[in-house]
């Protein structure tokens, strides 16, 4: 998927939001437990309940890898489901890899050839080769984790030097790599106040942005700070949508929240230009 059919999808749908499929076995309604694939039936009944108001699905690979070669079936399952029913949806392989080049070159070709995801989340610690084999694939994404929301992004992504803070150079060196149509960052919602001062570095890409809901960031505080003349902002909630119930209307309750959330992205959609 390019630049231009993620926008459009952004306008048709009057949404931004991404669904994180963190689909914790543990977690999910006991009356589907007994099912031969619990987390396949979990997430095609999200999947069902969310697709008309959902611009982006994540799923967090942890919880599959987590679970051995089933898990990995239910991934692939997944997708395939994603792919063959809601093929105008942007996946997101929220794998954070990132290695040295040859392994990068086959994390690369896991996710974004083998399971067809449209991008992957990528760690940039190790530099340009480890990042660069994930961006050899022709409509494919990398998105490169820059400012986490998470408490132990204090321990090194603001290291300053020279005046430059490390999230900063991470932002700027990127893109001697990408650029805004094959490239998009990772910001966290609970540093949406700082979302200003990256915009003044990539202005022009999209910003993946984790922790509105269950974390605490503030949608609003996002668009504020965040959103471009094309939108640019993908506003992922996992926890807040999957699990907002745990009986057997697990998937409705899951469909009541994405919409609010949907009315609430419209809004600022138009308040924004966007609309």
């Amino acid at each position: 998927m390019n630049y231009t059919q993620l926008f459009e999808q952004i306008k048709k749908k009057k949404s931004f939001l991404c669904v994180g499929l963190d689909s914790d076995i543990a977690k999910i309604p006991a009356h589907l437990q007994g099912a031969e694939d619990p987390v396949f039936e979990f997430n095609k009944a999200i999947v069902e309940a969310t697709a008309s108001v959902t611009v982006a699905y994540k799923p967090n690979i942890a919880f599959y890898e987590s679970r051995g070669v089933e898990g990995w079936k239910t991934l692939e399952k997944t997708m395939n489901y994603i792919r063959e029913h809601y093929p105008e949806v942007f996946t997101i392989a929220d794998a954070k890899r990132g290695d040295i080049g040859n392994t990068s070159q086959m994390y690369a070709k896991a996710f974004l050839q083998a399971l067809d995801f449209d991008s992957i989340t990528v760690a940039p610690y190790m530099g340009e080769d480890s990042v660069t084999p994930f961006l050899q694939y022709e409509g494919k994404w990398v998105i490169l984790l820059a400012l986490t929301s998470n408490k132990g992004a204090f321990d090194f992504q603001f290291f300053e030097h020279e005046g430059q803070k490390l999230y900063e150079k991470v932002l700027k060196k990127s893109q001697e790599w990408g650029n805004e149509k094959n490239m998009m960052y990772v910001v966290g919602a609970t540093k949406a106040e700082m979302l200003e001062g990256i915009r003044k570095i990539v202005p022009d890409h999209f910003l993946l942005v984790p922790g509105v809901g269950a974390q605490g960031g503030s949608l609003e505080e996002v668009a504020r700070f965040g959103m471009n003349s094309r939108c640019g902002l993908l506003v992922n909630s996992s926890r807040g949508i999957i699990f907002a119930d745990k009986t057997e209307n697990f998937a409705l309750r899951a469909g009541e929240e994405a919409r609010k959330l949907q009315q609430d992205m419209e809004r600022l959609l138009r308040e924004g230009g966007v609309l």
